[in-house]
């Protein structure tokens, strides 16, 4: 019931105080964010943590003036790989050998199956698949935000081609996918803090086939 209480008293903040974030607490958000599930676990995404002023006032522009990017504590980018390529593909699957100090030879056939398919298709599609990567992780730190009593705003509404020039993404191979305001709710100043949470009710978003 924790989890769900937490989750229950977060919402998508719309005004931030500027209150600074104790650094273990987020910490904390970004191994979370690092623990969620990756398809075949090649985590194809980076955060980028922002708290200098000059550059969330950049990005505020390019952000349809939303005030929670320069008055949030630290702004996460979440940028995904814009492709697969074979080094990629080897340096996670080395990763995992070096860390479980073994090779299986199963693991090793799946890495050759990614190998011959994954760096072969397209570019889009590739960046496509590691994006809905990154949302995963995305949605994990907005729970751990939450348990630690950090408020978040989900952002989407950013020109992407803009922020990646801001933060020289492409010349890293990435392209940004979203982005995570983390700071502190200004009760006086955001009109949504008081209203009640909006969901559909539980038989209407599930479907129970036994």
């Amino acid at each position: 019931m924790e989890l769900l209480d937490k989750l229950n008293w977060r919402y998508a903040t719309k005004a931030m105080n500027g209150q600074k974030i104790p650094q273990d607490k987020i910490d904390i958000i970004i191994e979370a964010a690092s623990l969620a599930p990756t398809s075949s676990g090649l985590q194809p995404f980076e955060i980028i943590i922002i708290t200098n002023p000059e550059i969330k006032e950049k990005i505020r522009v390019i952000a349809w003036d939303q005030s929670v990017v320069t008055d949030c504590s630290h702004l996460l980018v979440f940028a995904a790989w814009d492709t697969y390529t074979e080094e990629r593909i080897n340096m996670m699957f080395d990763l995992t050998n070096e860390i479980r100090g073994t090779t299986n030879e199963g693991w090793e056939n799946y890495r050759q199956i990614l190998l011959s398919s994954y760096p072969k298709r397209d570019a889009e599609v590739n960046f496509n698949h590691a994006a809905k990567q990154a949302y995963i992780a995305f949605s994990q730190s907005i729970a751990a935000a939450a348990f630690e009593g950090v408020d978040s705003t989900p952002m989407e509404g950013f020109n992407p081609d803009a922020l990646d020039k801001i933060l020289d993404l492409r010349e890293k191979g990435l392209r940004s996918c979203v982005m995570l305001p983390l700071g502190y709710r200004d009760t006086e100043k955001d009109w949504l803090v008081n209203l009640p949470k909006v969901r559909k009710a539980n038989y209407e978003l599930v479907t129970i086939i036994d």
